[in-house]
């Protein structure tokens, strides 16, 4: 009869059994997940360590050395690129403009604030050529002005320094074609309630997606969300007068706010400026009220 042991003596035994385990034993996989492999199928230490158990097949292994090796090449293609893009813009802008690179690097003072989506295909200082010192830029999911009552975030955090401390002349906010934010927002079931991220943040713009719902509710869900894509502008037009030294500047003409809308499709810039006078005003957070604009113009 083999002996008994204790409850005590036995996890005491089962430790020193543990700490006497040469690390060399423990086989360190980097294709692997865990950063050690040893596996759990066993209750045998020893059956455990068993580096018979934990050995990747040598083709598997290949396999995965050759993507890594591939994956490495492209990685620094696209930065030989980038290096390549970037040594041609010091040679054919900045060393050629230095006074005036010397000049910002001094002071900024520009005249646009614009707002717009992080989609990769719409960049303004692509699109519209902005210089560097001509806008201040704040980008977002769906290019969203969330209304001065929901709280600090980022773009309104940019906003306050380009219009209190840049004094810029212009804001504008452009939307644009496709916009996935914006056929997130048209997607989600009105009473949702999830953790992502984009919901949340896109949630900010449900006033332009019932609008959207309301005026388009015959044509197709791609339809309906460029008409809400259009709505959403507007609606970030209008939040931006929720901004007291916006409104006060905008009171003073000392400021204008615009929209723009890129249709990357067709290669289509539409332009519109809020009409701050006309804009009916009512202080409540369930208004309706209107966002009069003027000045459209479609260039193409």
């Amino acid at each position: 009869m083999g002996r008994s042991i204790r409850p005590r003596a036995f996890w005491g035994l089962l430790i020193s059994e543990m700490v006497a385990i040469r690390p060399t034993l423990i086989h360190k996989n980097p294709f692997l997940f865990s950063s050690f492999s040893v596996g759990r199928s066993s209750l045998s230490v020893k059956e455990e360590t068993d580096e018979t158990q934990l050995e990747v097949p040598s083709n598997r292994i290949h396999e995965l050395e050759v993507k890594n090796v591939a994956k490495s090449k492209d990685e620094h293609k696209l930065f030989d690129e980038m290096r390549r893009r970037f040594l041609s813009f010091k040679k054919h802008k900045y060393l050629e403009h230095l006074e005036h690179f010397q000049a910002l690097a001094e002071l900024q003072a520009p005249k646009f604030m614009v707002i717009s989506c992080v989609d990769s295909r719409v960049c303004p200082s692509n699109i519209l050529g902005f210089q560097p010192g001509e806008a201040f830029m704040v980008r977002n999911v769906a290019n969203i002005v969330p209304p001065w009552e929901n709280g600090p975030t980022e773009t309104n955090a940019a906003l306050e320094f380009a219009v209190n401390t840049l004094e810029v002349e212009n804001i504008l906010v452009i939307g644009h074609s496709s916009c996935a934010g914006i056929q997130s927002l048209m997607s989600m079931q009105d009473n949702a309630t999830d953790s992502s991220f984009v919901h949340k943040w896109v949630v900010n713009a449900k006033a332009a997606k019932l609008r959207a719902k309301a005026a388009a509710a015959h044509l197709s869900f791609d339809q309906q969300c460029k008409h809400c894509e259009k709505e959403s502008i507007n609606l970030s037009l209008k939040n931006l007068m929720s901004y007291p030294w916006i409104e006060e500047r905008l009171k003073q003409d000392l400021i204008s706010v615009h929209g723009g809308y890129y249709d990357f499709l067709n290669c289509t810039f539409e332009k519109w400026s809020l009409d701050y006078k006309n804009t009916s005003r009512v202080d409540n957070d369930d208004d309706d009220r209107l966002c009069h604009i003027k000045d459209q113009t479609i260039w193409c």
